[in-house]
């Protein structure tokens, strides 16, 4: 079982992305999902994450109002909409997946125990 995210790119500041996040090996029915991202010399950082069976979705405040969350009508995606990116939304973008964790407590946590975890994908947005 694993977790593939895609979709990363370059785009410009003010443009949109959309990454996937999608499972192999399970489905995400009882899965909380959420999105991370790791600027170069920064530590890992989380940004929103979705109870998959609910919806139920956080933002961090860096994010909240241009990033969305939703589940795909297949059960094993997970869909991380960007708009008006920015530079500082540069970053090699994570998904993780844990049927126990109650988003977003140990957002931060350099050892956040996921059971599942992607191997990231690259998203730069240039000036």
């Amino acid at each position: 079982a694993q977790l593939v995210e895609s979709g990363g790119g370059s785009v410009q500041a003010g443009g949109s992305l959309r990454l996937s996040c999608v499972a192999s090996g399970f489905t995400f029915d009882e899965y909380v999902i959420g999105w991370f991202r790791q600027a170069p010399g920064k530590e890992r950082e989380g940004i929103a994450c979705i109870r998959f069976n609910t919806g139920s979705t956080y933002y961090t405040d860096t994010v909240k109002g241009r990033f969305t969350v939703s589940s795909g009508s297949a059960k094993n995606t997970v869909y991380l909409q960007m708009t008006r990116v920015k530079p500082e939304d540069t970053a090699v973008y994570y998904c993780g997946a844990e049927g126990s964790w109650i988003c977003p407590d140990g957002f931060d946590a350099p050892n956040l125990s996921m059971d599942y975890w992607g191997k990231g994908t690259l998203v730069t947005v240039s000036a």
